[in-house]
């Protein structure tokens, strides 16, 4: 009997030192990812992570009350021999009780909605400073449109934005529209995800306080290739993001090395669809394409934007990204490599 019980203590221990170097494992993951909520990088998200937090504190009190109080009447009540011969005392009620197990909820529920109440209106109804940058965020079927009006030019995918001093804060402050079907536009580092429905505007706002790259997801889904619509927040010191600002405002390079390129963007009509400043290509149905190779990625992050992969998106963009509207473009080898190269050239 002694061993059976000695056998079982060790199998606990070491059952709880597995588990705890689970818990370490997965914390030590959670850290290191770049859509870790639990690593705030904004005003928003470190509200929703406090609220959160908070919840997370209640709840695993009351957890520990209830459990506590299950074990001991487990333990303390077990059957024992002997037991059937009589019947044990009959309980009918205790109004102190019954007061205590409703006031208590009652009261957790009215903290828990104040203070969620407080978080919402801190982060919805703040009011933009003078100096804020505005950026309207239209969500497609499966890519991202971010047109900086206040500075006159549009870009796709990839947003970028000013760090943001604590001493001074600097929010960027996003419109969000959709241009087809519902959207959720969520950088879990920093801010909630807000949805982008039809007919519907929506807003949100974010001062990130660390320079990188923050990444997202649309959290809603919205078709085939929702998974691949991911999002990508370049958060920069002040003098790199308006040098990146003065950039986007330049209308697209001229290259006449690439002019073939150029006569092949009309001819096939890949105008129709996109915008390049600067040209006769104005389509609003694509991206715009003005400083494409300012971007390190393509197709909405799903590839690396390199002349290569570039390449293989023109020509067969379903075999990445199925469900696209890129159409398939009817071009020879040399047709394909001579629109490369032009596109290469938007910088």
């Amino acid at each position: 009997m002694k061993a059976n019980r000695s056998f079982r203590r060790v199998c606990s221990l070491v059952l709880l030192q597995v588990l705890f170097a689970s818990v370490c494992a997965a914390a030590q993951n959670s850290a290191l990812s770049p859509t870790n909520i639990f690593a705030p990088a904004s005003t928003p998200a470190r509200s929703v992570f406090r609220i959160s937090s908070f919840v997370l504190e209640i709840t695993g009190a009351i957890f520990v009350v209830v459990f506590s109080l299950l074990a001991y009447a487990v333990i303390r009540f077990r059957e024992r021999k002997g037991d059937d011969e009589f019947e044990p005392p009959q309980v009918y009620g205790s109004n102190q009780m019954e007061v205590a197990w409703t006031i208590l909820p009652v009261l957790i529920v009215i903290v828990l909605f104040l203070s969620t109440a407080q978080v919402i209106h801190r982060v919805q109804d703040a009011p933009p400073p003078p100096d804020a940058i505005h950026v309207t965020v239209v969500g497609h079927q499966f890519w991202w449109e971010y047109r900086y009006v206040q500075y006159g030019f549009v870009t796709a995918n990839e947003l970028h934005v000013p760090v943001s001093d604590p001493r001074r804060p600097t929010p960027t402050y996003l419109a969000l529209l959709s241009d087809d079907v519902d959207h959720s536009f969520w950088v879990p580092r920093l801010a909630g995800k807000t949805d982008l429905i039809p007919n519907h505007p929506n807003s949100m706002w974010i001062d990130p306080y660390e320079t990188g790259v923050y990444l997202g997801q649309c959290a809603q889904f919205c078709g085939e290739q929702h998974a691949k619509m991911l999002i990508r927040v370049y958060v920069q010191t002040r003098a790199d993001f308006d040098r990146w600002v003065k950039e986007q405002q330049q209308p697209a390079a001229s290259d006449p090395s690439a002019a073939a390129g150029s006569a092949l963007f009309v001819t096939k009509t890949c105008f129709a669809c996109h915008t390049i400043r600067g040209t006769a290509a104005m389509g609003t149905i694509g991206p715009d394409l003005t400083h494409l190779m300012s971007r390190d990625t393509i197709a909405s992050g799903t590839l690396a934007n390199t002349p290569q992969n570039l390449r293989a998106w023109i020509r067969n963009p379903d075999a990445f990204k199925p469900g696209s509207k890129m159409p398939v473009i009817d071009m020879t080898d040399d047709e394909a490599s001579q629109l490369t190269a032009y596109l290469t050239t938007l910088r």
